[in-house]
């Protein structure tokens, strides 16, 4: 079975350099192996609170969030068989207060501030401490379904994207979606096994037909609605969980919408910054319009 998940870390050092990890308990998949703190993001819950709440179970400790560091996926086949795929938003984070007490029963038993060469780690807690990992190579085309919970959390990747005139690139839904009529970003949910960057290039694609480059990352919102209604016209416990990246468009084509009949894209377009303040825009688009401002504005 394939199994989607999300979940918020956290890198905090001392003054010494060392690491603050958790040891994973026999309650974990991986036994033994230790990682950054951290965890699995609730329905409904900010990834920001996320961490911190994470933080507080597994070492005693509030913290602080000084910067997002990064977002990654990876892909591991647990012991049970079972293939699951975890996007990972990785923070630093300072210690505001608390002392260190490790989790009770559950699936870290170990806290420490140590020095991470010294320690068996998590292959994407070595990474993001600096150290070499392996990751295990899976391809995604299997027969293997994917779970179906009843509640939905969907991890996507969407692109604060302007073109060398300052345009930015937006894309209207189509009816029967969430937002219908509204302009967005473009961009959606990632694959199984799929990468946020790797989502993103082809969402960009199949909305609009553009071709850009990552120049960094901008942040991290949601949006939960226990009762949005999709193109079935069924209820669904939604939490879309959204990862920001701004892109630049070197050479920029007419948009035309290239994914499947039936996609969440209407059409897609360039506009500038007085023509998109005319739209109708989603309040992920919003805030992409008032960053590239605030961009151009330094």
């Amino acid at each position: 079975m394939k199994i989607r998940r999300v979940g918020a870390y956290g890198v905090c050092r001392d003054d010494s350099g060392r690491v603050l990890l958790a040891r994973n308990s026999e309650r974990s998949e991986f036994p033994g192996l230790w990682t950054l703190p951290g965890g699995g993001v609730e329905q409904g819950e900010h990834p920001d609170d996320a961490v911190v709440r994470e933080f507080a179970e597994e070492t005693g400790l509030s913290v602080r969030i000084a910067a997002l560091r990064a977002v990654v996926s990876d892909v591991f086949r647990l012991p049970a068989g079972d293939l699951e795929h975890t996007d990972r938003i990785i923070y630093d984070v300072s210690v505001s207060g608390g002392s260190l007490t490790a989790e009770l029963d559950g699936t870290t038993d170990r806290v420490e501030w140590v020095d991470p060469a010294s320690v068996p780690l998590m292959p994407f807690t070595a990474v993001q401490i600096g150290l070499s990992a392996d990751f295990p190579s899976y391809s995604d085309k299997t027969d293997e379904e994917l779970a179906r919970p009843v509640r939905v959390q969907r991890f996507g990747a969407y692109a604060a994207a302007t073109d060398p005139d300052g345009r930015i690139l937006l894309a209207r839904i189509a009816e029967g979606y969430p937002g219908a009529g509204r302009w967005h970003l473009a961009g959606g949910g990632t694959d199984h096994g799929e990468t946020p960057e790797q989502a993103l290039a082809r969402e960009l694609v199949e909305e609009t037909s553009q071709h850009g480059r990552v120049t960094g990352l901008l942040g991290i919102s949601h949006r939960y609605d226990p009762t949005a209604v999709g193109p079935e016209g069924v209820p669904i416990d939604w939490h879309v969980i959204r990862v920001l990246f701004r892109v630049h468009v070197d050479v920029p084509t007419e948009p035309v919408v290239t994914e499947a009949a039936g996609g969440s894209t209407a059409e897609a377009g360039w506009f500038t910054r007085a023509e998109a303040e005319r739209l109708p825009l989603t309040e992920l688009a919003r805030e992409a319009v008032d960053r590239i401002d605030s961009e151009r504005a330094r």
